[in-house]
């Protein structure tokens, strides 16, 4: 291309004269004048590709001056991967043809540019030079950029040191570049952003490395969120804040303290020989929740707070940010039963506690809720005193009885032996079940393990008074067997109340075995109120009428013989007896008359 600044040497001998005068008529041709014209000229040709030079754009063209007779016009779309472009700004243009039919220069910069593009990208990437591209768009996994007219992939990873969260930003923006690689087979080009910051950063990286000291505050961005921490960009150097250190009080997710691009300062707390693995806290940074204390808050105290964590064996509570106290199950209720915090409370409640122990050197705190209200035990000599008839819930069985709840922290015992008066009852399941609601009356009050021995059968009068009367030994009832064992059988008997027969008092007259749900009569043999207590017999009824008829038979015939014994020596007697009695007397009148001698 020649130069345009070249001067042009005036023709000589013209007649100036008749210039002025109007008269342009020359001695010079045509042909000379148009030869003269056409040195000041370039000479373009078809698919060439020159410079020019801009001088005049508007929205939709750019005129490009390039010598020529006349100015060449390219489309402002050629030119988006340069936004800064100017009037007078130097640019490579493609002949596309010297006229068209209105006599105007036809021109090509994004040809211009793709003749030589395969070669100016060879030479970005041999010499590691800095190039300018066009976003032009997103593609899976980057972006499709404009570099000398060639579209290159720059992946998402290669855009910037941090994470992308939005690559739409990105589209339609003119940034610098490095080729890093190129696949002349497919022709695929690829550049990074990325490697233009990442050397400036290591620079900076090595500096602030050097530097690093436990404590020092520093400036840093938050570059990334994970469920355990905050990853802290510090200048070319990523440190880290674990979630405990973003907080004195509780964080169930950093996103909670902090946010993505946020500025903060974080101190250093900790770093590995190669400081590749730096530990940064937040909270460093303030006072210790503890250490501003209100230091009037005494044992005895109520406090409010809220619940932040909750586990089996109780519940957090946070009463200032940072200060939390364990508020145990066991302090939840005055009741005894094993029972869940979760069956209380819920993490969020608002609640009011008692404080129970303050460590403020350990910081520590254990707090109450029970203590809000009176303990039942207080009074429990005259709100439950013996005698007293109370309804309870029943909470557990045991072999022995029944475990009961009158009231919260009221517990008591029913034995098994106090359930009925009649019943034999093997286990409480019989009488009773579970949460459901009996009567009661106090028998005994244990104060010191706060345990109430309780009765239900003491509700009504003792039937064995009664029954003394009525079942007495040798009576006969009617009975139905409703149980039996290898020891014997259990019988209903009238009046609600149950006796027991051993295997040989239940032979029936006909020498057969009774069964279950067979009614029959049996004689009481045996009555014991103080263990209630009844032996019965159906066998007897039968073997003892069998034993009266044998024994009325054999008094009869004893009778008999006796009468007949006893009347022959009676006789006899009777004779003997007069005849001794005559004999006595003459023997007595015989001695009298002898004496008289």
């Amino acid at each position: 291309m020649s130069d345009l600044t070249n001067k042009v040497n005036p023709v000589e001998n013209f007649d100036w004269e008749a210039y002025e005068n109007g008269d342009v008529t020359t001695n010079i041709s045509h042909e000379e004048l148009e030869n003269k014209y056409s040195q000041t000229l370039n000479v373009v040709k078809d698919k060439d590709v020159v410079m020019g030079k801009v001088i005049s754009m508007n929205k939709r063209e750019v005129v490009v001056n390039v010598g020529y007779k006349s100015d060449g016009i390219v489309p402002m779309s050629e030119f988006r991967y340069n936004p800064d472009l100017k009037i007078g700004d130097e640019v490579e243009v493609y002949i596309e043809s010297p006229e068209d039919k209105k006599g105007q220069l036809l021109l090509s910069h994004k040809k211009a540019r793709a003749s030589r593009s395969w070669d100016l990208v060879n030479e970005a990437l041999e010499q590691d030079q800095i190039i300018k591209g066009y976003i032009k768009c997103r593609t899976k996994g980057g972006m499709i950029v404009d570099v000398f007219g060639i579209e290159a992939f720059l992946p998402g990873s290669q855009i910037d040191v941090k994470p992308i969260r939005d690559y739409d930003l990105f589209v339609g923006k003119t940034m610098e570049f490095k080729v890093v690689k190129i696949n002349h087979e497919f022709k695929n080009v690829v550049v990074s952003h990325k490697a233009l910051i990442e050397a400036e950063l290591e620079q900076q990286k090595k500096d602030i490395i050097s530097k690093l000291e436990k404590g020092q505050v520093l400036e840093g961005t938050v570059k990334n969120i994970t469920s355990y921490g905050v990853f802290i960009d510090l200048g070319g150097v990523d440190g880290l804040i674990h979630i405990t250190d973003l907080s004195w009080g509780r964080v169930t997710h950093p996103e909670e303290v902090v946010s993505l691009d946020q500025k903060l300062n974080v101190v250093i707390l900790d770093f590995d020989d190669d400081k590749k693995r730096i530990a940064l806290g937040l909270k460093q940074l303030t006072p210790h929740p503890w250490d501003a204390l209100d230091p009037n808050l005494v044992v005895g105290d109520k406090v409010k707070g809220k619940v932040v964590v909750m586990a089996d064996y109780g519940a957090f509570v946070e009463i200032a940010p940072g200060v939390e106290g364990l508020i145990h199950v066991s302090e939840m209720s005055w009741s005894q039963h094993l029972r869940s915090a979760q069956d209380f409370m819920k993490v969020g409640d608002e609640v009011e506690a008692v404080i129970l122990t303050l460590d403020r050197e350990e910081r520590k705190m254990s707090l109450g809720i029970k203590q809000l209200k009176p303990d039942p035990w207080d009074n429990i000599d005259t709100e439950y005193a013996v005698g007293t008839k109370h309804v309870a819930k029943v909470r557990n069985f045991t072999n022995f009885g029944v475990f009961v709840e009158i009231t919260e922290g009221v517990d008591g015992l029913i034995h098994i032996s106090d359930l009925s008066w009649t019943k034999k009852i093997k286990h409480p399941s019989e009488f009773t079940q579970i949460g459901a609601e009996i009567e009661v009356q106090v028998l005994e009050i244990d104060k010191e393990n706060r345990r109430l021995s309780l009765g239900h059968k003491q509700l009504e009068e003792n039937p064995w008074d009664t029954f003394e009367t009525i079942f007495t030994v040798g009576s006969v009832h009617e009975g139905t067997i409703i149980e039996m064992m290898d020891k014997g059988a259990v019988i209903a008997l009238p009046y609600g109340v149950e006796g027991f027969a051993t295997p040989k008092h239940l032979i029936k007259e006909d020498k057969t075995q009774a069964k279950v749900d067979e009614k029959l009569p049996f004689k009481v043999i045996e009555f014991n109120k103080d263990a209630k207590r009844i032996i019965l017999s159906h066998s007897r009824i039968f073997e003892d009428a069998v034993k009266d008829e044998d024994e009325t038979a054999e008094k009869k015939e004893t009778r008999k013989k006796k009468s007949t014994k006893k009347a022959e020596p009676a006789v006899q007697m009777e004779k003997t007896t007069l005849g001794d009695i005559e004999g006595l007397a003459a023997l007595k009148d015989q001695l009298t008359a002898d004496e008289n001698k």
